[in-house]
Order: C-alpha cells, then sequence, then structure tokens
C-alpha cells in the first residue's frame, strides 16, 4: 500500500504533518477528516519533496500552500483577495474557526503585504470586532459588495456558504472581464505591427528610391509624389513627429481620464453600432450578478441596488441605475423602475417581472446575468470576426499602396527612357 505525505490544520490553527498508508488520496483524506484535520497537502506516493517541489504534483481538497509558492511583492491586488477568500472559504468549509483559519493565513501568505492585511484582519477580529467591519477598515481594496456579502453570512451564520458564492462570483467576474480584455490582444498586435510596417516603409524601403527618382521632379506620378514626400519628410522630421504624436497622445489620453472626457467617451460609445450594444450588455451583466448574488445572500433589496449600481463602470448608465431605488422606495415596483430606465431590453424586464410575482428576483437577476454574458461572449467572437480581416485589409492595402507608388515610379523611369 503507498504511503502519502500529508500536512493540514487542526481545530485549533497548528499544522501538523505526517506519514500514512492506504489506498489513494481519497483514502487519505476521509482519514485526515475522520481525525478533524483540514487537508492542506497531499503528495502523490513515491514522490520526493524536492520533485514535488518542481513537479508541482499536489492534490487533496486542493493546495493551500504549495512548496513551490514563490514569495510576491508589492501591494495587495484583487487577484489576492480572490486567492484569500478562496483560501479562507476552503478552512471555514472543514469547520475551522476563524481566528483559526486567518492565523493560518498569515503562515501561508505569499507575499508580506497579504500577511499584514490578515494580520490586522485577525488582531480586530480578537479584539471584537465583527469580520464585516474589521474588513471595512480596507473599503478601497474589499468594496461595499464584498464587505455587505460577509455581512450578511455573519447574520445568517452561513459565513462559509457566503465565501464560497463570493469566490464563485468574483470567479466569474474576473473571467468576463479577461474574456474582453483578451479580445483586444490580437487586434492590438495587428494595429502595432500597421504602425511598426508603415513606419519601416517610410523611414527605410522609400529614401532607398529617392536618388533614383531626384533627377525626374514632375514627370513622377502623383502617387509616387506624395509617398517621396511622406518618406522626406519622415526622415527629415521624424523625431520632431515622434514627439509631437507622443504629446499629443498623452494630452488626449488624459483627456479621456479626465471627467469630462470620460463622460464625452462613455456617452459616444453607447452609440457605436457594434460596441455600443455590447459595452451595455458588459455593464447589465455587471449589474445582474452583483445583485443576484447579493439578494440571494439576504442582502435588503435597496442596500443591494445601491451596491450593484456602484459596480456599474460607465457613468450613463450608473445614472440611469440610480433612479431605481428611489422609485423602489417610493413604492413602485422593481419591473416598472427598472422598465423606466430605458436600458433593459423587453426579456430582461420579463425576468424580473417573473422574479418579482414568485418572490425570486435573486434568482432571476442571476439567469439575466448568465443570459447578458452568452451574448457579450458571442459578441465578441463576432467583432473580431469582422475586425481582424479589417484590420488585415487595412495594413495590405498601406503597404501595396506604397510598393505599387514606388513601382509606377520605376515604370516611369522606363517611359522616359524609351
Amino acid at each position: 500500500m503507498p504511503e502519502f505525505f500529508w500536512r493540514a490544520v487542526d481545530a485549533q490553527g497548528q499544522v501538523q504533518e505526517g506519514r500514512h498508508e492506504a489506498a489513494s488520496v481519497p483514502a487519505t483524506q476521509k482519514w485526515l477528516r475522520a481525525r478533524h484535520l483540514t487537508p492542506l497537502e497531499i503528495r502523490e506516493p513515491q514522490a520526493s519533496d524536492s520533485d514535488a517541489r518542481a513537479a508541482g504534483k499536489v492534490s487533496g481538497l486542493t493546495s493551500l500552500k504549495s512548496s513551490g509558492r514563490r514569495v510576491g511583492k508589492g501591494p495587495v491586488t484583487q487577484a489576492d483577495v480572490l486567492l484569500l477568500t478562496s483560501e479562507l472559504s476552503i478552512m471555514l468549509r472543514a469547520g475551522l474557526a476563524l481566528d483559526n483559519a486567518l492565523r493560518v493565513l498569515i503562515g501561508m501568505s505569499h507575499k508580506p503585504s497579504v500577511a499584514a492585511l490578515t494580520q490586522s484582519t485577525l488582531e480586530d477580529v480578537k479584539g471584537g470586532t465583527p469580520f464585516s467591519k474589521a474588513l471595512g477598515k480596507h473599503r478601497a481594496l474589499f468594496g461595499d459588495f464584498y464587505i455587505n456579502m460577509i455581512r450578511s453570512g455573519e447574520v445568517s451564520g452561513q459565513l462559509s456558504s457566503v465565501m464560497d458564492r463570493l469566490v464563485e462570483h468574483m470567479e466569474r467576474l474576473r473571467a468576463l472581464r479577461e474574456n474582453v480584455v483578451s479580445a483586444t490582444i490580437y487586434p492590438a498586435i495587428l494595429l502595432g505591427v500597421a504602425v511598426l510596417s508603415l513606419i519601416a516603409m517610410l523611414g527605410f524601403v522609400v529614401p532607398q528610391f529617392e536618388k533614383l527618382f531626384n533627377d525626374m521632379g514632375d514627370a513622377l506620378p502623383l502617387p509616387t509624389r506624395l509617398v517621396m514626400g511622406l518618406g522626406h519628410a519622415f526622415t527629415s522630421y521624424g523625431l520632431v513627429i515622434g514627439a509631437v504624436a507622443f504629446f499629443v497622445g498623452t494630452g488626449v489620453w488624459r483627456w479621456f481620464k479626465s471627467p469630462v472626457g470620460r463622460s464625452w467617451w462613455q456617452h459616444k460609445v453607447l452609440r457605436l453600432p457594434l460596441l455600443g450594444r455590447l459595452t451595455l450588455k458588459y455593464e447589465l451583466t455587471l449589474f445582474s450578478r452583483s445583485l443576484g448574488t447579493l439578494l440571494g445572500n439576504g442582502v435588503p433589496l435597496l442596500t443591494a441596488l445601491r451596491i450593484a449600481t456602484d459596480t456599474v463602470t460607465n457613468d450613463v448608465l450608473r445614472s440611469a441605475l440610480a433612479g431605481v431605488g428611489p422609485m423602489v422606495k417610493e413604492g413602485s415596483k422593481m419591473v416598472d423602475a427598472i422598465s423606466a430606465t430605458g436600458i433593459f431590453e423587453p426579456l430582461a424586464i420579463n425576468l424580473i417581472r417573473v422574479g418579482e410575482e414568485t418572490g425570486r428576483i435573486g434568482p432571476m437577476m442571476l439567469e439575466l446575468a448568465n443570459i447578458l454574458n452568452r451574448d457579450v461572449e458571442v459578441g465578441i467572437k463576432r467583432g473580431l470576426t469582422l475586425l481582424e480581416p479589417l484590420l488585415i485589409i487595412v495594413l495590405g492595402l498601406m503597404i501595396a499602396s506604397i510598393i505599387v507608388s514606388i513601382l509606377l515610379g520605376i515604370l516611369s523611369i522606363n517611359d522616359l527612357a524609351v
């Protein structure tokens, strides 16, 4: 029977380790749980410590502290918050007390900033402060949504279940954002290649023909003269053009970051044919998933509406959704308040109406989020299907126009020679 190396946490938060003969990894997990130990790491049989570190072959409930985890630097990021939430969820689900779980996480932190954050939270919890209030001291990092979810778990006594839902919610939002970011990588690469190709042609290729065409003057075809003029300007004033482009680009970027520029762009982007509809569905996905998750964990409707509205990044849509809460507070039905915004499609309104009539608004909002999420993914794929060949065609036309212009000049020389 193979022997497994295990590392686990007991009810007091102490890390223990040892070896156990069992038929499989699940059998070792069962043996550990029977002794009220939470598995952190179970290595595959006949694997040395060095091999386990190199190959990362760790099995079990979840590898909360792999031997190969690197020590990170810098401030706490949202990825760190997700990892911390996931690890804490596992420990609470296994029956570990909150303070003991936080104590274990301090020792397992891969970044000093995460360890300091966890230590500060642990001290507050040990001092009698509720977990949600302890996290409230770091509101800029966790946000109202996270803190209210934790508060609802404390009130209901289902903190472990709430942590599980938090992890699921955060992972879904991360996947959605990563899909959007990934969708822009390839077009950005194509655009970069187009710019570099244009620079290479005007800065290095076109000047090679300048001596050949110098004596022809106005006898050159107009396209050739235009290309030669662009090449001459680029070689003579390239640094000036680059500096001007840099400062103009920086100024435009800063203007877009300003409240006025941000408002202008967010109004315009919603009116674009394809991008506007995709942006609307993306923002409504954030709102619907946040609202459904909050309502599903017992957060009051008005509070949930306020928090879910804050998750929307587009100021135009956030202003429209901000009026839902006051209308509901005055006695209006939620479906009427949602309809009044004018940004929801009939399908969404009908789902909300069904949810309100059956008392299941939370699940219906989550269902709406899933539908909108699928629409966003399909929209991204369709947009890329149109954008990628368009960029390739534009790149090809730019290069081809320069080459054809040079060829026209060469042919004109042959005509003059004849």
